[in-house]
């Protein structure tokens, strides 16, 4: 069986979460939040008290925890994390945690084995048509402007700050961009849009448009 894959890679707030799972949902296929896999081994990082930065102790975590991530939920050895991954400690965390090669390598496997299993999808993150899925059918650099993803980013949790949030995302684009371990960069061959002045819908139809 041929494996279909879409790679949706971008930086924090330029959509790919609402767009990935847009574009799963108008091909028939799984989708795969790559970022929550990350978010859910720092969640048992913070769990058991372990320094994000213990590069050995992080990685062995990596390899023992078990993940289900699906459309709704995140489960963490069992529990459902599907708030709490997205609370301000994780977020704070993530980048060291996703920074080390262990977790990466680990991540990675993962990844390749749902595609396997599946037989494809649609899958989104930061280094999926770069590193993960290097021959994905379609490869796609989503990318807004920083006042923008700081604002969507804001409107989707009310009681945070547009400035911390400002703030945050650009931590967390330096971080992301100058890690030694499958940095953010625009994968070769990869379709860039810029989502800043479009739709979530007119986004989808270029994607699906091109796959026509």
């Amino acid at each position: 069986m041929v494996e279909r894959v879409i790679a949706i890679d971008g930086p924090a707030g330029s959509g790919k979460s609402t767009v990935a799972r847009a574009v799963a949902v108008r091909l028939n296929l799984e989708y795969l939040d790559t970022g929550a896999m990350y978010r859910g081994v720092a969640y048992a990082v913070l769990q058991r008290g372990i320094d994000p930065t213990d590069t050995v102790a992080v990685g062995a975590l990596a390899r023992a925890v078990s993940l289900e991530v699906t459309q709704s939920r995140c489960l963490v050895d069992g529990e459902d994390a599907s708030v709490s991954i997205r609370g301000s400690k994780v977020t704070q965390a993530v980048s060291a945690i996703a920074a080390n090669p262990q977790v990466r390598v680990e991540m990675v496997t993962r990844q390749r084995a749902w595609i396997k299993e599946l037989g494809g999808g649609v899958m989104e993150g930061r280094d999926i048509g770069s590193v993960v899925f290097p021959d994905a059918e379609l490869k796609v650099y989503l990318t807004a402007s920083s006042e923008v993803r700081a604002r969507r980013r804001a409107a989707e949790v009310s009681e945070l700050d547009l400035d911390e949030v400002a703030a945050d995302i650009r931590r967390r684009d330096d971080a992301d961009s100058s890690r030694a371990a499958s940095p953010l960069v625009t994968a070769d061959g990869a379709l860039v849009l810029d989502t800043s002045e479009l739709t979530v819908e007119g986004v989808v139809d270029v994607i699906v448009g091109i796959l026509s």
